[in-house]
């Protein structure tokens, strides 16, 4: 009996690794599409640690990606008169890292250690934000 059921567990446990293996590693990371005047996001959360964003500006225009750690809704960040973000003046924003000037039909990568909480990512370039450039990402 014990030898049937090694028989069965290696296989199983091999093609199980296998299928993590492949689950875990796919080669690239959070796709981000930005557009006149949108974020799109392949996966809305990631787990704790390194995480890429694949960033694509589907626009003509540039644009922006900015990643800040915050607990405040993302059409619902603190702005200036302008309706910009102030990434760093806000107690309860943290800004993270980001991709400045991202021309039209650029695919810049962003790699950043995020640890567990909420973030929003936004294009913060004159008016851009207000005009829907956010999306809401959680990392567990």
């Amino acid at each position: 009996m014990a030898l049937r059921l090694r028989r069965l567990f290696l296989p199983m446990a091999a093609l199980l690794a296998l299928m993590g293996a492949s689950c875990s590693d796919d080669g690239g990371g959070v796709g981000a599409t930005l557009a006149d005047f949108s974020i799109t996001l392949d996966a809305n959360s990631a787990e704790a640690g390194e995480v890429t964003f694949d960033v694509t500006n589907e626009a003509d225009q540039t644009h922006e990606f900015v990643v800040l750690k915050t607990d405040i809704a993302e059409d619902q960040l603190p702005t200036d008169d302008a309706g910009d973000v102030d990434e760093a003046g806000d107690p309860g924003i943290e800004l993270i890292d980001e991709i400045e000037d991202i021309a039209g039909g650029a695919t810049p990568t962003l790699t950043v250690n995020l640890e567990a909480g909420n973030y929003v990512l936004i294009c913060n370039l004159p008016g851009h934000y207000a005009e829907g450039m956010h999306a809401s990402f959680t990392v567990n």
